[in-house]
């Protein structure tokens, strides 16, 4: 097991690389969560996460002689980034694994930071085998994301940042995939300040965490979809999980709906763009999923490399469960100056109009009558409500489109 001292050598080694990320005071989520609420800004690093610091570490810990052979690790987004940027400007080979189906966005980055990507095999696990022959069969050291000492004292040093940058803090949220970031995290927490709760978020879909600490020992999880693709790891690290039993107080899990909420929340509240894995721990907080009610709080917001054409899905779909952008169908009568009738209170209501239909022989629409598709913008469901009751006014039957 790791010490203090070890995140505390980490921290001076990356140090002169790695520049210490915000840790912004949020006037908004405070109130809505009603906890003083800090975020801890671990996006905005080069790569777009948290994953340099233990890359880093591990790097600068190896021999001459093992960085002239190279590298190699696997990974899908993140660690594979972190990996590439840090050995390609140490001068150092990196091999990147990486399953065939991995994202285009996500292997081109790669190698724009130096990686030598590898598509193997059809999951990540197959891919992780191939890396570990591969760094066998060729002499690259290999670099797990998360289940290495070098690897986990690295993330650590977020844990010492947070400490130097709000020493009153109360609670820290960290978002838990194989363990090495909490892990790290929570032991230069608690074996500074004990007093300071550590509680890991889960996606609910791959709760690998919780069922290692249920079972006391690693347990792999069936395969799962999530859009908190970063934590989606299905079995916790040997090394990571004695860190969660030790130190962390607690664990929840979050729903693909909250996170994809806090997601827009960040976007639209904060102006911070953070990937599904990197919110999850704000979608706690946002849903009250945990116990710490009224204490100066730190959520980690630990990425922010999600696909543009993705978040702008999560968006739409936020919008929609806000009742800010919602498709109706109004039956009228089939005569000129209907239409007119029903955009023109869209015009007085201060909806906008993003699309409009007829449709006559569908949807059971009687002869005599017509069907009008819109999909709008509200300011939200107080605003839709009024909508509809202008429009009862009128005697127009409409229904809302799920």
């Amino acid at each position: 097991m790791i010490t203090l001292t070890d995140i505390e050598a980490a921290h001076h080694r990356i140090r002169p690389t790695i520049h210490v990320t915000p840790c912004e005071y949020s006037e908004t989520f405070t109130a809505i969560s009603g906890n003083p609420t800090y975020f801890k800004l671990e996006n905005l690093h080069m790569t777009g996460s948290f994953k340099e610091r233990g890359a880093l570490n591990k790097l600068l810990l190896m021999s001459p002689e093992d960085r002239a052979k190279g590298v190699i690790c696997a990974s899908a987004g993140n660690h594979a980034q972190g990996v590439a940027y840090h050995a390609t400007r140490l001068g150092v080979r990196a091999v990147i694994v990486m399953p065939e189906h991995a994202p285009i966005t996500k292997i081109n980055s790669t190698e724009r930071f130096g990686g030598e990507v590898v598509l193997f095999g059809k999951s990540f696990d197959e891919a992780l085998a191939e890396a570990k022959r591969r760094s066998i069969d060729d002499g690259l050291t290999f670099i797990h994301a998360f289940d290495d000492l070098a690897v986990i004292a690295g993330q650590g040093t977020v844990g010492l940042e947070i400490l130097s940058q709000n020493p009153f803090v109360e609670a820290i949220l960290v978002p838990i995939g194989g363990g090495g970031l909490i892990g790290g995290i929570a032991m230069a927490i608690k074996e500074t300040n004990p007093k300071i709760k550590v509680v890991g978020v889960q996606t609910s879909r791959v709760p690998s965490m919780i069922a290692a600490l249920e079972k006391h020992e690693p347990v792999q999880l069936p395969a799962a979809s999530t859009i908190a693709d970063g934590i989606a790891v299905r079995k916790a690290g040997a090394l990571t999980l004695p860190l969660v039993q030790k130190y962390v107080d607690d664990v929840v899990t979050v729903e693909e709906e909250e996170i994809a909420s806090a997601i827009l929340y960040l976007l639209e509240r904060e102006k911070t763009v953070a990937e599904g894995a990197g919110a999850a721990a704000v979608a706690a907080l946002l849903h009250n999923k945990t116990k710490l009610k009224g204490k100066k709080t730190v959520s980690l917001v630990c990425g922010g490399n999600i696909d543009p054409l993705f978040l702008s899905h999560i968006i739409e779909r936020g919008m929609v469960k806000d009742g800010r952008l919602v498709r109706i169908r109004v039956i009228v009568p089939d005569r000129p100056g209907a239409l007119h009738a029903i955009t023109g209170i869209f015009a007085d209501m201060r909806v906008n109009v993003v699309s409009i239909a007829h449709e006559r022989a569908y949807h059971g629409v009687t002869l005599g009558n017509t069907s009008i598709e819109a999909t709008i913008e509200t300011r939200g469901s107080e605003h839709l409500d009024a909508l509809f009751v202008a429009l009862d006014q009128i005697g127009y039957r409409y229904e809302r489109i799920r």
